[in-house]
C-alpha cells in the first residue's frame, strides 16, 4: 500500500508542475519519500496511505520523532548536493480512501 501511494503522490506532484529529484532517498539516518523542486524550493515530501481514517488521519502519524528523522535526512541531503542556502519545506501527502490531501509546509525546521 506505501509503494503505491508514493507512486500516486509522485503523480499527483508532477501534474502539479514540480520537478521530481528524488524518489526514496535513504540514508543511514532514514529516508525520504519524494523530493522535489517547487520553484526555487526543495521540498521533503512524506506520503502516508490509509485504507480508512479508523485509526486517526494518515498526516498524524507524522510525529514529533519522525520530523526530527526527517530533518537529519534533509540536512544531509542538502549538504551532499551543496545546496545548504536553499529554501525548503517540509510537505506531507497523505492518501485516504483513495483521496489525496497535500499539506504544505506541515512542519518547520
Amino acid at each position: 500500500m506505501g509503494r503505491a501511494g508514493e507512486q500516486k503522490a509522485t503523480k499527483y506532484l508532477k501534474k502539479l508542475g514540480y520537478k521530481i529529484l528524488e524518489k526514496n532517498y535513504t540514508t543511514h539516518l532514514g529516508e525520504i519519500d519524494i523530493i522535489v523542486k517547487d520553484g526555487e524550493a526543495i521540498v521533503f515530501v512524506e506520503v502516508k496511505t490509509r485504507k480508512d481514517d479508523l485509526y486517526g488521519l494518515p498526516s498524524q502519524a507524522v510525529n514529533y520523532k519522525k520530523q526530527e528523522k526527517y530533518f537529519a535526512v534533509a540536512t544531509e541531503y542538502l549538504v551532499k548536493n551543496k545546496l545548504t542556502d536553499a529554501v525548503c519545506r517540509f510537505d506531507v501527502v497523505e492518501i485516504c480512501q483513495e483521496k489525496i490531501n497535500h499539506i504544505i509546509d506541515a512542519f518547520c525546521m
